[in-house]
């Protein structure tokens, strides 16, 4: 079977470098760099009393890593903003997380180089767990201020209804 139905001739797997983070509807600014979606299954290990010396295999609960997502620091609040449902500091005892909103879904969308959506996944019920919004300041180093969020999330699955575009084709005049 070929690597790619639509575009026969193409040979390379997409890169990582062209893709964007969507919530609540609009895509989320200046996002650099997403930790992979991973998921694992604990194993339980089971045997007969008759059975070799050798265990069965049997899935048992699944697990989904936390996802993180860095940029580098402007005025956009959308990071601050959400970080601050799950604890806010003079909310008033017992009102520090807004149980109504701090969990949102988000889409993970891949491009391809010519700038086409090749692959989109959708993740459930993400909350952050961890917000850094400096990191250590250092006046002897050449480098951008990164903020990054950590994110648990509940589940994530391929988009389906995100096919694999015709890519065009440039002539040269």
């Amino acid at each position: 079977m070929a690597e790619f139905t639509v575009n026969p001739k193409r040979f390379d797997p997409y890169k990582s470098f062209k893709f964007r983070v969507r919530w609540d509807g609009r895509y989320v600014a200046g996002v650099s760099k997403v930790s992979g979606l991973r998921r694992t299954t604990q194993v339980i290990r089971h045997r007969e009393g008759g059975d070799p010396s050798t265990s069965r295999k049997s899935p048992w609960l699944t697990e989904f890593a936390p996802i993180t997502l860095e940029r580098g620091v402007t005025h956009d609040p959308e990071f601050e903003n959400w970080a601050n449902k799950v604890w806010s500091l003079g909310a008033g005892l017992g009102a520090e997380v807004s149980l109504k909103d701090f969990r949102k879904d988000i889409v993970l969308e891949l491009f391809n180089e010519a700038g086409q959506v090749v692959l989109a996944y959708k993740i459930y019920r993400c909350w952050i767990s961890e917000y850094e919004i400096l990191p250590d300041l250092d006046a002897n180093t050449n480098a951008i201020v990164i903020e990054h969020i950590t994110l648990e999330n509940e589940d994530w699955e391929r988009d389906p209804s995100v096919k694999e575009p015709a890519e065009p084709s440039f002539k040269k005049a």
